[in-house]
């Protein structure tokens, strides 16, 4: 097993932002700051960010899991440090959003890898939006999901009036958003933001399991399929088509593809190179 870490600032603890190992072509990345339930500040989406991207870019990563460090997934933004002091010039909240949260859950949806959500406990606000935003979601059975935007009379960030809506429609959307209820892991399973619950002491195993599926997977061929899925709720049937039959002609050309072909031919087990 590879094992690296990401230097942390001087303003946070020794112990990183966000650690990161690389075992059997799988990327894990564990939110670390567990004392404050993992709460997203500017260094640690900084580093973030640049997980997922630097997880796209190298061909040695098939596949990630997002996990959270303690007893908490992420609790959403931290807002410890309160509002900056001086006068707020129009569009500094705009663009703030613009180049954090949203920037965060785009470096997720457009990751050229499939990435899995292990969530261990609460996640809270832009800590849901976080897990949301993964192709896959493991939740420990004691985890909640909480759209706590509401109880500090703020408006959802993160896109979660983006993501919502598309996972369970807008009616429960709004039911979520507008009471702030926290949602249990069996009734986030039930309502489709989770693909399956699991015991406290099972999720490591469960993200291992089908991690390890999906890094041994046509990798080109889950990044075209994840474009093509992620895209099609934006757009209509003409559009949806035409990209399928691009990404077909593209995938076509990869090494997977190929051997994918070939083992049906020959009738046996694919040996696929993530190529």
């Amino acid at each position: 097993m590879k094992r690296n870490m990401m230097m942390s600032s001087p303003q946070e603890p020794v112990e990183s932002l966000v650690r990161h190992t690389t075992d059997n072509h799988v990327r894990w990345l564990t939110l670390n700051r567990p004392a404050s339930l993992n709460a997203i500040t500017p260094d640690l989406r900084e580093r973030l960010v640049q997980s997922f991207l630097d997880a796209s870019a190298d061909p040695e990563v098939r596949a990630v899991v997002l996990t959270g460090a303690g007893r908490g997934f992420c609790a959403g933004a931290d807002l410890s440090g309160g509002t900056a002091a001086g006068e707020r010039i129009p569009g500094d909240v705009a663009r703030t959003i613009r180049g954090g949260a949203q920037r965060l859950i785009a470096a997720v949806l457009d990751c050229e890898k499939p990435v899995i959500a292990a969530v261990n406990g609460t996640a809270a606000g832009l800590g849901v939006h976080l897990a949301l935003a993964c192709d896959l979601v493991l939740a420990a059975a004691p985890a909640r999901f909480i759209e706590v935007f509401v109880r500090r009379g703020l408006v959802p960030d993160g896109g979660g009036a983006y993501l919502l809506p598309r996972l369970v429609g807008p009616q429960r959307a709004k039911e979520l958003m507008f009471f702030g209820d926290a949602l249990t892991a069996a009734d986030a399973e039930r309502l489709g933001l989770v693909n399956r619950v699991v015991p406290a002491d099972g999720l490591e195993k469960a993200a291992h399991a089908w991690a390890a599926r999906l890094a041994a997977g046509p990798t080109r061929a889950l990044a075209l399929t994840k474009q093509l899925v992620n895209a099609s709720l934006d757009g209509g049937r003409a559009t949806a088509f035409a990209a399928e039959a691009a990404a077909q002609e593209i995938n076509m050309t990869t090494v997977d593809a190929h051997e994918g072909v070939a083992s049906f031919v020959e009738r046996r087990e694919p040996r696929y190179r993530g190529r």
